[in-house]
């Protein structure tokens, strides 16, 4: 018994050795992916953006301020004139949290005015309710550590500052609001990107890619023959991924339905794309296989936002992001559901994955040109 598993251990090194792309997918792919994802993976949340409402413009307000400015756990990226002014910047995701200071701050505070108007209001981007869970009590920890410095300065304990904290987007903070729509973005990327990588090198196994290649077909007519039955398949994913989402698990849809199927669609493009270029550069469908998963869709899960905050990650790491196009779908599929918003917030993003799939695409039927 022992020979014969010798022998087969045997045969499958020779493999090995005969297959240098096999080999350095195992041997190059955990290395790479280790490296990248040990500096990602991290759950603690650091410089969060934020914006400020100073309306009393005081010294006590501006102390209180100023202990958001210089913690880790903040950035101040503006002051607005106007509480009205901080809706933009949350529902285009340029702040996660707001800090409104309302006139006659001071005067109520030291125990003269009235208790409206020590309140301080918090104000969260809840669609990422895990981060912004922790960055909620980063900031009641603040306004609670300044509650003791006023009582030890003043003598006495005055009165305590009351934080307001209210949630937009997600008021319950429930996480599958968040992670249901990242899991529908997912998903498209496992099915389209596996289901494409098999096209070419499927026919290269069995070794009918050379009998189509004398016929009149053009490389391209050659490559939408094989992508579209797979894009309808795509895009009725689509539409059960959103019924499921929110018949079965409630996730409100609050933007357009119509734009959400319009953006999918050129997601789908993406995936299609990249898993096309997966196929002409593999020679073997378990090769396909191993590359999409281990240098497309592992990276992408762990890279795009979808499980930890970009904003945490290193700048280098940060930088690399801005190649995945989960990254820019992820924004634009939880600013449909849960902010509401349209083309004129997701434009940026939307215009970044239609320029990554032309490209993409352009790849993948370059490259088969020359691989045929």
């Amino acid at each position: 018994m022992m020979r014969r598993i010798r022998s087969i251990m045997w045969k499958e090194m020779l493999e090995l050795r005969q297959s240098p792309r096999l080999f350095g997918l195992l041997i190059i792919a955990p290395i790479v992916q280790l490296t990248m994802l040990g500096y990602a993976a991290t759950t603690d949340v650091h410089h969060v953006p934020i914006v400020i409402v100073d309306g009393d413009r005081t010294s006590t307000s501006r102390a209180l301020l100023e202990r958001f400015s210089a913690s880790r756990y903040f950035d101040v990226i503006r002051e607005e004139a106007h509480p009205a002014d901080v809706d933009d910047d949350l529902a285009r995701g340029r702040a996660w949290l707001g800090i409104v200071i309302p006139r006659g701050f001071e005067t109520a505070v030291l125990g003269g005015g009235a208790a409206a108007d020590r309140t301080v209001q918090v104000l969260a981007d809840g669609t990422d309710a895990n981060s912004s869970g922790v960055a909620l009590a980063y900031a009641a920890g603040l306004v609670g550590e300044f509650n003791g410095v006023l009582a030890v300065a003043q003598g006495v304990r005055p009165p305590s500052i009351d934080a307001r904290v209210r949630v937009w987007f997600n008021p319950g903070l429930e996480s599958r609001y968040f992670m249901v729509p990242g899991v529908l973005a997912l998903l498209l990327l496992l099915v389209t990107t596996n289901l494409a990588a098999m096209a070419i090198v499927r026919e290269r196994e069995l070794g009918t890619l050379e009998q189509l290649n004398v016929t009149p077909l053009r490389n391209v007519e050659l490559i939408l023959g094989k992508l579209l039955p797979y894009g309808l398949i795509g895009f009725l994913d689509v539409l059960l991924v959103i019924g499921v989402a929110v018949l079965w698990f409630e996730v409100p849809l609050r933007g357009s339905l119509a734009l959400l199927i319009g953006s999918s669609v050129v997601y789908l493009a993406c995936t299609f794309g990249l898993g096309l270029f997966i196929s002409t550069v593999s020679s073997t469908q378990q090769q396909a296989m191993m590359t999409a998963v281990f240098f497309v869709i592992i990276p992408m899960m762990y890279l795009s936002g979808f499980i930890f905050p970009i904003e945490n990650m290193p700048e280098p790491i940060q930088a690399i992001t801005y190649l995945i196009p989960l990254r820019y779908f992820l924004v634009i599929v939880r600013g449909i559901f849960l902010k509401g918003v349209g083309l004129e917030v997701l434009w940026p993003q939307l215009g970044a994955l239609a320029i990554w799939g032309t490209v993409v695409l352009a790849l993948a039927v370059w490259r088969g040109r020359g691989s045929n």
